[in-house]
């Protein structure tokens, strides 16, 4: 069996570069090579906004050094569709469309409005820590 490939929110990502925790022990297993990030050029531009927000004081080297990080590892994916499943926030949809695209096997995700949908077109939607206990890291 290849790879896990997975889906992660902007959420997951910025909690893997500001915090310790299950967010950042996914984003571990993929700089291991364990799991697949699947990810779309609409998502890496999400986080590259998001990681500039004054609240979460990064330093530059570190929103550099995390950014190159993420566009070193990812599998980039053009998404052929548009999804309309998040009603809520459709900004969400994003995160299913990467996921679609990619032929993700999970997104990883720490937003109510996604993890209420627990899966989308046969993708699991998990929180970090039952990612992690599925795919036997817990």
């Amino acid at each position: 069996m290849g790879k896990t490939k997975a889906t992660l929110d902007t959420n997951i990502l910025i909690s893997a570069l500001g915090w310790t925790g299950n967010p950042k022990q996914v984003f571990d297993k993929i700089v291991n090579g364990e799991v697949e990030l699947v990810i779309s050029n609409e998502q890496f531009n999400e986080l590259s906004e998001a990681i500039e927000y004054p609240k979460f004081q990064f330093t530059q080297q570190q929103k550099d050094r995390f950014k190159s990080l993420v566009l070193e590892l990812s599998n980039f994916v053009k998404p052929l569709e548009r999804i309309d499943a998040v009603k809520k926030d459709p900004d969400d949809n994003m995160v299913l469309e990467a996921a679609v695209a990619g032929n993700a096997e999970y997104i990883v995700s720490g937003d109510p409005d996604l993890l209420e949908l627990k899966e989308f077109r046969g993708i699991k939607i998990r929180t970090p820590r039952k990612f992690l206990e599925e795919t036997g890291s817990l």
